[in-house]
C-alpha cells in the first residue's frame, strides 16, 4: 500500500522523502476563553458599549428632519449632521482615510495593537457573541463539558437558544448597516410589510450573515489568518513599543504553591502555572512565551494573573504592558513611558496633528456651493441679432447646504461681456442643477478683440435670503467663486 493509500481521509499528504507524508491542514481545536473581569476588561466592555451606541443609533438620530448620517446613494449625497458632500468632494474621503492609516500607525508605535485588542469590530462583535454563549451555556468548562455531551433536550435548548441571539444580532447588525445607505424609518416600514428591494435584502443577509459566521464561529481564525494587520504589525514595533509581556526574571521557575508562601522560600518564581492565562486568551497563545503575531493586545492575560498575584499576596504586574528595552534593563514604568515621546513618535505625532488640522480647517472653510464650467461644444460660437456674437455655457450649481440659495452670476475680464439671460439662479436645499449661459459681444467689440479664444471669468455670487431692501441684501454677497473659461470669436 502507497504513502497515499495510508493517509487519513480528508487529508492531501506530501510525500516526504523519508517516505512519510505532511498535512497540507490540520484543524484546529476549538478555543473556549474563560471569563476575565479587571481593569482592562472594563476599558473593553466601555469601548464595547460605544462604538455599538454609536453604530446601532447613529441612523435613527433626528437631524434637520432627517437621519443624522445618511449616505445617500441615490441622490448622490452624504449627509453627516450639517455637513453635505457631492460626489466632487470625494477629497474628504481620502483625508479620513489618511488621518486612520496616521492613527493606527501613532498607536501602534506607542503600544501596538491597541485597535485589534478594545475597538476593531471582529474583537467587538465576538465580545458581544461570547457574552451571549456564556449566558446560554456557562463558562469555560461547562462549555467543554457541554462540548463532550451528548445531543439531549436540554443541550439543544441552549445550543438553539444562542443561535437564534446570534442570528438575530447580525441581521440586526446587518439592518442598521442598509440604515446608512437607505433611511431607516423607510427601511424598517419595508421590512415589516415583507418589501424590501433586493439589493437591500442582499446586503442585510451579507452583512448580517458575515456578523455571525465572523464573531460566533471563526473569531480568532479572522485575527491569526484573516487579518493582514498581524502580518506587517512588526514593521511599525520596535524595543521601545509598549507590548503585553510576561516578566521572565521575576515569574521563573514556575510552579504551584500555597497561598502566603514566599516564593523565595521554595525557590520558585512568582508564577504559580496556574494557565489562566492562557486559558482567558481569545486567540489561546501562550503569552509566557515571549511575543506572538496572534496576539491581539486584549490584556485579558493581564487582567487574569493581577488577580491571581492578589490571591497569592505576590505584587501585581508579573504580565503587564512593557517594553523589550524595559524588561531588559528593568527599568521603571516612568522611565519607559519616557521612551514614548522619542523621535519616531514625535514624527507620526506631527504628521498626525498636521493632516488632521489641515483636514478640519478645510471642512470648517468648505464653500458653501459649487460651479462648475463646461462649454457647450455642440455651439462653439454663433451670430445672434444685431451682429452680436454669443458663446454657449452650461454651468452646474451645487448647493452644500440644507437651506435655500439664491446666486447672482457676472462676466468679469472681457471688456463688453454680457450675459444675454437673467443672472439670478434660486437653488433649493442641496439641490445641483445644470444652468444654460449665454454670453455674447457687441460687433465692435469683436472686432476689437480679433479672432481666437479670448479669456474671461465668472463670478458667482452668493446672496443673503430675499429681504424687504432687496439692494441692501444684494450689497454683501456672502461667498464668491470665480471660475475662469474662454470666449471664442470666428474668422
Amino acid at each position: 500500500m502507497s504513502d497515499r493509500d495510508a493517509a487519513p481521509p480528508g487529508v492531501i499528504p506530501i510525500v516526504a522523502a523519508s517516505g512519510g507524508y505532511a498535512p497540507l491542514y490540520v484543524s484546529e481545536a476549538k478555543i473556549q476563553p474563560r471569563a476575565v473581569s479587571g481593569w482592562f476588561a472594563t476599558w473593553r466592555w466601555s469601548l464595547v458599549w460605544f462604538t455599538q451606541i454609536l453604530f446601532y443609533g447613529l441612523p435613527w438620530l433626528p437631524w434637520n428632519g432627517r437621519q443624522a448620517v445618511l449616505l445617500d446613494l441615490t441622490a448622490r449625497r452624504f449627509y453627516i449632521f450639517d455637513v453635505v458632500l457631492h460626489p466632487q468632494d470625494v477629497i474628504f474621503l481620502a483625508g479620513l482615510l489618511i488621518i486612520a492609516a496616521l492613527g493606527l500607525f501613532l498607536f501602534t508605535a506607542v503600544a501596538g495593537r491597541l485597535w485589534c485588542g478594545f475597538a476593531c469590530p471582529q474583537t467587538v462583535y465576538t465580545e458581544i457573541f461570547m457574552w451571549v454563549e456564556h449566558r446560554f451555556e456557562g463558562d469555560r468548562q461547562a462549555r467543554i463539558k457541554l462540548d463532550r455531551a451528548p445531543w439531549s433536550a436540554a443541550k439543544i435548548l441552549k445550543r438553539g437558544g444562542k443561535q437564534l441571539v446570534w442570528l438575530a444580532i447580525g441581521l440586526w447588525t446587518g439592518f442598521t448597516f442598509v440604515a446608512y445607505f437607505t433611511p431607516a424609518k423607510a427601511l424598517a416600514a419595508e421590512v415589516a410589510s415583507l418589501g424590501v428591494g433586493p439589493w437591500e435584502s442582499f446586503w442585510m443577509l451579507f452583512y448580517g450573515l458575515a456578523t455571525y459566521g465572523n464573531a460566533g464561529y471563526m473569531r480568532e481564525q479572522v485575527c491569526k489568518y484573516m487579518c493582514p494587520y498581524a502580518r506587517f504589525q512588526s514593521a511599525m514595533f520596535d524595543r521601545d513599543t509598549l507590548i503585553i509581556s510576561y516578566d521572565t526574571l521575576r515569574g521563573e521557575p514556575r510552579g504551584s504553591r500555597r497561598r502566603g508562601v514566599d516564593p523565595k522560600i521554595v525557590g520558585k518564581g512568582d508564577c504559580i502555572d496556574c494557565t489562566l492565562c492562557v486559558q482567558v486568551c481569545p486567540t489561546g497563545i501562550d503569552i509566557r512565551k515571549g511575543l506572538q503575531y496572534e496576539c491581539i493586545g486584549c490584556a485579558a492575560c493581564i487582567d487574569a494573573c493581577d488577580e491571581v498575584m492578589d490571591k497569592m499576596g505576590s505584587p501585581k504586574g508579573l504580565i503587564r504592558y512593557a517594553t523589550q528595552n524595559g524588561m531588559e534593563k528593568r527599568w521603571t514604568r516612568r522611565e519607559m513611558w519616557r521612551r514614548v515621546a522619542r523621535p519616531r513618535i514625535l514624527v507620526y505625532s506631527l504628521i498626525l496633528a498636521a493632516v488632521a488640522a489641515g483636514f478640519v480647517t478645510t471642512v470648517v472653510l468648505r464653500a458653501p456651493f459649487k460651479a462648475d464650467i463646461v462649454r457647450d461644444r455642440g455651439t462653439l460660437a454663433r451670430l445672434v441679432a444685431g451682429g452680436r456674437i454669443e458663446n454657449v455655457y452650461r454651468v452646474q450649481l451645487m448647493n452644500g447646504t440644507e437651506q435655500k440659495q439664491r446666486f447672482r452670476i457676472a462676466i468679469e475680464g472681457l471688456e463688453g461681456a454680457t450675459l444675454a439671460d437673467a443672472p439670478e439662479v434660486v437653488l433649493d436645499p442641496t439641490e445641483a442643477r445644470w444652468v444654460p449661459l449665454a454670453v455674447q459681444l457687441p460687433p465692435d467689440a469683436a472686432r476689437t478683440l480679433g479672432p481666437g479664444a479670448h479669456p474671461m471669468r465668472f463670478r458667482f455670487s452668493l446672496l443673503a435670503p430675499p429681504q424687504p431692501d432687496a439692494a441692501s441684501a444684494d450689497a454683501r454677497p456672502l461667498a464668491e467663486r470665480l471660475e475662469k473659461s474662454t470666449f471664442v470669436v470666428p474668422r
